[in-house]
């Protein structure tokens, strides 16, 4: 049968050209008995086509023959064909009818952490499947080239799906397979001296992430230790960030070591234990972090006392000391003022009080920030009273958490104005500032920003 034919043994009529490389064809076609579309895979041999090949190309239809897994594509047929090049063979499988994570990045579209985890979580469970089989059934090419997403249905990323077993093998030892089979910028080193195991389809499950929360391939990015060094380009929260550190581990000793493993550990948001690469509370630290119940309140004590309050105080007491001495005298003349030199005390009083509760709430004060199902708020406290600023806001518009750094800014007659840093939760136009002004050590900064992060499920936005 000519390459070229409409119909293939008779019943598989080609719709188009799906894709090629040396030796091989994807075509789409329409099955004439069942009127289903379905995918066909051609093998023909010439003078491209490598042996591996064909024993791969034979693998792959064996393996899926075994397969039934509603997120694999099944198995339909398989026979031989006469091509204008002598002997080939054709694969026939279900057809999916989405497009490849790639594809969708190459089409601008981008991903939350949200639908990362889901995206990750999908792919682990088929994993799960695969490497439970006996023996083992390991993809050895996982890559967004080769996982398929329909589009978006209500809260749920959409259908993940895992495709083109072209490079399958099964773990036949301990040792792992001895073939070089796989993608650069996805393939664990192990794979490079060919061998691969289960953590293998991990590692690229991994690195798959990082190129959709980067946008960049893998293998463009900087890397350390063989480690790929992804953190500066991504906008993920820290845990999430340890998981993919984690399957992403050069050393396999060190990276996760199965789906099922990996699948727990994302769930139940645990990373691997590096001190380094984890926050925690210091231990001089006057903060309290309370979670309970669903709710999270953090309690930032004042600094006390401190040179840079001194301004203050010494303005205060003179402008208070003014105006007890100014309206002491002026207290016997008042009648002749009327109503305008009361409502003119009234004010400059009004201002005296305000420094005073200032300096009061600097010394004695304390900031406490709270976060539950519903809203967050930033409430002020001083001697039982207490105000917030800005007004309470509802959870669900919270967008955005920023942790700054000490910057300069220009203020009036060319000047410039030292802002230390803080973090900042933003709930639609509404900003919770904590911590500015110097009340807390950029590390408690960093261990706040680290277990907000972790509560409300955002990623750390830090100043470039």
């Amino acid at each position: 049968m000519p390459l070229n034919s409409h119909v293939l043994k008779g019943r598989y009529e080609i719709q188009k050209h799906l894709g090629k490389r040396p030796g091989q064809q994807t075509l789409l076609a329409q099955d004439q008995q069942t009127e289903d579309l379905v995918v066909i895979k051609l093998l023909t041999f010439g003078g491209e086509l490598e042996w591996g090949t064909f024993k791969l190309f034979e693998r792959e239809a064996k393996t899926l023959k075994e397969l039934e897994h509603p997120a694999i594509p099944r198995y339909l047929d398989y026979f031989d064909i006469e091509t204008n090049f002598g002997k080939g063979f054709a694969l026939v499988q279900s057809y999916i009818d989405a497009s490849s994570l790639e594809e969708h990045i190459k089409a601008g579209r981008t991903f939350s952490e949200i639908e990362l985890k889901q995206i990750a979580k999908a792919v682990l469970e088929i994993l799960i499947y695969l490497h439970s089989l006996h023996p083992p059934i390991i993809h050895r090419d996982i890559k967004p080239g080769n996982i398929l997403l329909t589009d978006r249905s209500g809260n749920n990323v959409g259908q993940v799906y895992l495709v083109d077993f072209g490079s399958v093998q099964a773990a036949v030892s301990e040792g792992g397979t001895r073939t070089v089979v796989g993608t650069y910028g996805y393939m664990p080193p192990e794979q490079f001296g060919g061998r691969a195991v289960p953590g293998s389809d991990l590692y690229g499950l991994g690195t798959s992430i990082i190129y959709l929360a980067s946008g960049q391939h893998p293998a463009e990015l900087p890397q350390k230790d063989l480690r790929i060094d992804f953190e500066n380009y991504v906008n993920l929260s820290p845990t999430f960030i340890g998981w993919l550190q984690w399957i992403t581990e050069p050393s396999l000793e060190r990276r996760l070591k199965s789906a099922t493993e990996a699948l727990e550990a994302l769930e139940s948001q645990r990373t691997q234990k590096k001190a380094a690469l984890v926050a925690s509370k210091p231990a001089d630290s006057r903060v309290v972090l309370k979670k309970e119940n669903e709710r999270l309140e953090i309690y930032i004590p004042t600094k006390g006392f401190s040179l840079d309050l001194l301004p203050t105080i010494v303005f205060a007491t003179i402008w208070n000391g003014f105006l007890v001495n100014w309206y002491s005298h002026a207290i016997s003349s008042w009648s002749s003022f009327g109503w305008f030199m009361a409502f003119f005390a009234i004010g400059h009083l009004g201002v005296g009080i305000w420094l005073i509760i200032q300096i009061l709430f600097t010394l004695l004060g304390k900031t406490r920030l709270s976060v539950d199902k519903k809203k967050i708020s930033l409430r002020y406290q001083l001697f039982g009273l207490s105000y917030y600023r800005p007004r309470p806001a509802a959870r669900q518009t919270i967008i955005k958490l920023e942790r700054t750094k000490t910057s300069y800014v220009k203020v009036s007659r060319g000047g410039t104005k030292k802002v230390k840093p803080q973090i900042k939760i933003w709930a639609g136009t509404k900003k919770f500032s904590i911590g500015g002004g110097g009340l807390l050590a950029e590390i408690e900064l960093d261990w706040l920003a680290h277990e907000l992060s972790e509560w409300l499920e955002l990623p750390i936005s830090r100043e470039k």
